[in-house]
């Protein structure tokens, strides 16, 4: 890039921040970390499922199986009281879903950006920006009400609904809140569910139940009579009425150590770029918590933005490729908007008809494989691919799975951050040995050659994010060069 800023300000220390500043940190990039609250992870947090997309893009950084030993998992659900969903057919290694509270995602996550060099800065909270041709800079606030100014090649804003970042750059935020007064307990249950995840609607209320793993649950429930503001006091009486209501029992629930309200919105900006910043997780897009897609799709736009932005500071990717962000994300944004309404209304269903429309839907997708598959891709990020050019092999723009190759497979290959070439037994030449990042980034930097296990005669190129970039059978040594100098560079 030009001028000598090169360096990456990320606002926001939440799960999609930690990621994205530990992937550009990983790749060599200064990265400072800009987050109001003290140091320490909150355990305060609402999401408790990370799905398959997500375990493998964890699974790529070396987090996966750590955090699986963490949590339990759960390869079936039911919704609406008759709908199975067998997640035990995904394409994936990760054929279930994992339950694990959201700080423990935290910690890791936090631990790998420590030990890549990301620069934390707590207690310090955004309060404005100014861009120009060669950067960005920060308006900040400390404790104690000092001002200062962080200077950097580009900011990310990942802090929240109620985004400072955003709003410094004047995007809007339209939609509408859609669940008022939603209530949330952590308590100690005398009698524990028959299922991991306890989840059901009845009448007008709605209850779900997670556990942490400590002795504890997460009740989230809702109820649609009771539309009050979130700082109105709430006592277990209420939510062991609500989660009566809903479930036809409360559990027993005893001891509460923590209990709130909020409300949820559907929401998303116009825009996940403005020149030099960006946008990311809910700072983007939030939505209703059905389907636990919240969490997963703010850490895919991370995924998405790192390697992007660190080929835009190591001067081998131009515009064209940050601009594919707002392309490639924001549709995703879009749909996780209305899958999580469609199922939060459908679960909240009360008149004649809409009772009837999701009586038919559900006897539809438990007989509608094809239906029912893309359902299940869409919740588990599975499903998901990105635009590709006119003309291009068809895996190009979608994900790939974590292929067999003749030393390991491909989810470890990705682990350096690089593109990773699959390519056939013969014809790899002197792409073969990467290099270690020292000195001047170079293709070799930027690139892992490895072979399929089987025959294949497949040249597959994939990005760090573990979507084609490139596809071809039989490809030429000439076509192979062209492919790798349009999208990892030259030297």
């Amino acid at each position: 890039m030009n001028g000598t800023v090169r360096n990456v300000i990320v606002v926001g220390a939440g799960p999609t921040g930690l990621l994205l500043a530990g992937d550009l940190a990983s790749a060599g990039v200064p990265v400072t970390l800009v987050e109001r609250r003290p140091h320490g992870i909150s355990n305060l947090s609402r999401a408790f499922i990370l799905h398959a997309r997500t375990l493998e893009q964890l699974d790529a950084r070396g987090l996966a199986d750590e955090l699986e030993a963490k949590g339990r998992t759960l390869d079936r659900l039911r919704l609406f009281g008759r709908l199975t969903v067998d997640l035990t057919t995904l394409p994936s290694r990760f054929r279930h879903l994992l339950v694990l509270p959201q700080y423990e995602v935290e910690k890791a996550l936090e631990r790998r950006a420590v030990e890549a060099g990301v620069r934390f800065v707590y207690e310090t909270e955004a309060t404005g920006l100014v861009q120009d041709a060669d950067g960005v800079t920060l308006r900040v606030r400390g404790a104690g009400g000092e001002a200062d100014e962080l200077r950097a090649a580009y900011v990310v804003g990942t802090d929240g609904m109620r985004s400072a970042v955003r709003e410094a750059v004047g995007l809007p935020f339209p939609g509408r809140s859609v669940i008022r007064s939603v209530v949330l307990a952590d308590v100690r249950l005398a009698e524990q569910p028959e299922t991991l995840l306890t989840v059901n609607a009845a009448g007008d209320a709605f209850a779900f139940l997670a556990p942490f793993g400590d002795g504890y649950h997460r009740v989230i429930g809702w109820h649609r009579g009771r539309d009050v503001a979130d700082g109105e006091p709430l006592g277990l009486d209420e939510v062991r009425e609500i989660t009566r209501l809903a479930l036809g029992r409360d559990f027993g629930m005893h001891d509460a150590r923590w209990m709130s309200r909020f409300h949820s919105d559907e929401r998303q900006a116009p825009a996940y770029r403005v020149d030099r910043v960006f946008l990311a997780g809910d700072a983007a897009h939030v939505h209703t918590p059905a389907g636990g897609q919240g969490l997963n799709t703010g850490l895919q736009d991370a995924a998405n933005l790192s390697w992007k932005l660190a080929a835009a500071i190591d001067g081998y990717a131009g515009e064209g490729l940050l601009d594919t962000y707002q392309a490639e994300r924001h549709p995703v944004g879009r749909s996780v908007l209305r899958s999580s309404g469609g199922i939060v209304r459908l679960a909240m269903a009360k008149r004649p008809w809409t009772l009837a429309s999701r009586a038919l839907l559900t006897t539809f997708l438990d007989h509608a494989r094809p239906a029912r598959t893309r359902m299940v891709g869409q919740v588990t990020g599975i499903g998901y691919a990105y635009p590709a050019p006119r003309g291009a092999h068809p895996l190009v723009g979608r994900r790939v799975p974590d292929v067999a190759l003749r030393d390991g497979r491909l989810y470890e290959a990705l682990r350096d951050g690089r593109f990773v070439l699959v390519a056939p037994a013969t014809g790899t030449g002197d792409l073969a040995t990467p290099a270690t990042r020292t000195g001047t980034p170079t293709r070799k930097d930027r690139l892992t050659v490895v072979t399929w296990a089987s025959g294949r005669r497949t040249s597959l190129l994939v990005r760090p994010d573990g979507y084609a970039a490139w596809a071809a059978e039989s490809a030429t040594a000439e076509e192979t060069e062209a492919a790798l100098a349009e999208a990892v560079g030259r030297d």
